[in-house]
């Protein structure tokens, strides 16, 4: 019988699929060199902390410059939007859970005091740290020369998905090229899921694109849209972009693997995949040094129409240092990330990330968390 398909579908992988197959050759841990430079901004930790206001004031990004990783600040929340932005977190926190969503709404629905902007960002720098900040398209050229003028050095243009050619009704969207010439800092922007869209973002001229689409513990927009890719996939398909981009034009453009990240495993399947860095939310939202006191919710909750996030309480865990680089009290991988990948690229054999993107081999292991663990799983 001959049956004819409408659509084919295509077997895709999260990280609970797929493993990393030990090397040939290992080395020393300590020899690993773990440094991530995105056009001449180098971080010794490659790491970003999503731009959430759960995650990130000018406190908060003070700690994970110091800890050698970046906090991206969302210029469009809380911290630009009010002159006491922990009056309102704490709103946000002690809401009713049914009642949560409306609260961002109205909380959100503030206008941006551009006054702060400036404000937000001198704070972080004062301090000698490195300022990261996110905007979406729509306010991008408008905000992001302040930032900038302001101390800025990277700017992070931030959407649920992005992509280099976008229609509507209204006046002349954002322009890539043209943002690059209005300032000059690092430009990364998000969020896509595929090798046709990477590959055209990178073609812009931008030095960075964020991966994931939906992945995150916060975010809904896979329930509320039916969009998304599992991260492994997503981040496979975009480094292939990046590596055909490099072949044409001799220029390397990052990728940073965004959402869905809980355990060390994560974290070491997603460079494997061919991630350059990773931008974290939750396990970030869990520090003491957290904003949010250990609650964290998506950047799209507060829609007005269409809210595709929510607020979830994961609880606080340890520092962002342990979370990083340990002591971890936890056996089940959620602190001591960098150990984690900094062990695994020497059972790889692996000298630095760029490297291990060539050895380290990813599997199909569907029974990766289960086999063995029959006590484990009993609890």
């Amino acid at each position: 019988m001959n049956v004819r398909t409408f659509k084919e579908i295509r077997r895709t992988y999260g990280y609970d699929e797929v493993a990393i197959a030990p090397g040939a050759i290992t080395i020393n841990p300590e020899l690993a060199n773990l440094d991530f430079t995105i056009d001449g901004l180098t971080l010794s930790t490659p790491v970003l902390a999503s731009a959430m206001d759960a995650i990130i004031s000018p406190k908060s990004a003070v700690e994970f410059d110091r800890q050698g990783a970046l906090g991206v600040m969302n210029l469009e929340g809380v911290q630009t939007k009010y002159e006491d932005p922990d009056e309102v977190l704490a709103e946000i926190v002690s809401a009713p859970l049914e009642e949560v969503t409306k609260v961002f709404q109205r909380v959100y629905n503030a206008p941006i005091k551009e006054n702060l902007i400036g404000e937000r960002v001198q704070q972080i720098k004062k301090s000698g740290a490195k300022c990261a900040v996110s905007l979406t398209p729509a306010n991008t050229k408008r905000l992001a020369p302040t930032a900038v003028d302001a101390g800025a050095d990277m700017v992070v243009v931030q959407s649920t998905v992005t992509t280099a050619r976008h229609k509507s009704r209204s006046v002349e969207g954002l322009k890539f090229p043209q943002l690059l010439e209005m300032i000059n800092v690092p430009v990364v922007v998000g969020n896509c899921a595929t090798y046709d869209v990477a590959l055209e973002i990178m073609e812009t001229g931008i030095h960075g694109v964020l991966v994931g689409i939906g992945p995150g513990a916060a975010c809904t927009t896979r329930e509320g849209t039916g969009l998304g890719i599992p991260q492994v996939t997503a981040t496979l398909d975009c480094a292939a972009a990046r590596e055909e981009y490099y072949r044409r034009s001799g220029r390397y453009v990052p990728i940073i693997t965004d959402g869905g990240i809980r355990t060390g495993g994560d974290f070491c399947k997603s460079f494997a995949a061919g991630a350059d860095a990773v931008m974290i939310g939750t396990p970030f939202a869990q520090t003491t040094e957290s904003p949010g006191q250990g609650y964290n919710w998506g950047m799209a909750s507060p829609d007005p129409v269409l809210p595709r996030g929510t607020r979830v309480n994961p609880g606080l865990k340890g520092s962002i240092e342990q979370v990083l680089y340990g002591p971890s009290s936890k056996s089940d991988g959620t602190m001591n990330s960098v150990g984690a990948l900094r062990t695994c690229l020497g059972y790889v054999g692996a000298f630095n990330i760029r490297e291990f993107h060539q050895k380290a081999e990813l599997i199909h292991a569907p029974s990766i968390k289960s086999e063995g663990k029959f006590l484990q799983n009993r609890g």
